[in-house]
């Protein structure tokens, strides 16, 4: 199945949906957002990864920042923070430039390695976009951290391909949908940028039933004195 451009999504929901179902729709299809430490420093990084001012040419590569990519089979689109053209023997032309390069996704994220794997999927949609734009392979990529301020190298495998083309046909099923799950509240809520727009503590509430016969036992309450 291919999507229509107008269906598209964006990549960097991947990330968001990896960490939370809710998380995800309240952004993308309920347009809520809110600041917090964590996104604000996101954001500084990835405005410097995206100035246009420090596009280069490093010998034998070829640096692009805020590259645009998309893909039909997964129905996403959105930037790439850099894409490295690497000159080769066996790889793509590129218009304007002798010879043949490989591409090499790099994303710049905050803080340090995860454990979990919401960048390692974020970086393979971004390669998979790039394999369909460019009709070449992209067998692997890097995640850089701005605490470590190291490279980590990603092996693009085909147990994250698989994930990323499940969790893209879900969010798209979401997205049609217009589905807002609940959530279970979890340690993981304290450092979300929208714990106070979720209230995830509220996902015990009582039924509409029980909400409404407090409340008019409230008002008889009221009414009594």
């Amino acid at each position: 199945m291919k999507y229509a451009e107008d269906d598209y999504l964006m990549i960097s929901g991947i990330q968001h949906f990896k960490f939370c179902r809710r998380q995800w729709t309240l952004i993308h299809i309920e347009q809520q957002w809110a600041e917090n430490m964590h996104t604000v420093t996101g954001e500084l990084m990835h405005k410097k990864a995206h100035d246009p001012y420090l596009a280069e040419k490093r010998k034998d590569t070829i640096i692009a920042r805020a590259l645009p990519v998309s893909s039909a089979e997964l129905g996403a689109s959105g930037e790439c923070d850099i894409v490295e053209f690497h000159r080769c023997e066996d790889g793509i032309s590129l218009h304007g430039h002798r010879g043949l390069y490989s591409v090499y996704p790099v994303e710049y994220k905050k803080g340090k390695p995860k454990l979990t794997e919401e960048d390692k999927l974020q970086l393979a949609a971004q390669a998979m976009c790039l394999e369909e734009m460019f009709c070449t392979a992209v067998p692997e990529g890097a995640l850089f951290y701005g605490e470590t301020r190291r490279r980590e190298t990603v092996e693009i495998t085909e147990e994250l391909r698989c994930e990323v083309q499940r969790m893209f046909r879900e969010m798209h099923q979401y997205y049609d949908r217009k589905y807002t799950p609940r959530v279970k509240y979890g340690k993981a809520c304290n450092s979300c940028s929208l714990k106070e727009l979720c209230l995830p503590k509220l996902g015990k509430a009582v039924s509409v039933k029980s909400y409404m016969k407090q409340v008019l036992e409230e008002d008889e309450q009221c009414e009594s004195y």
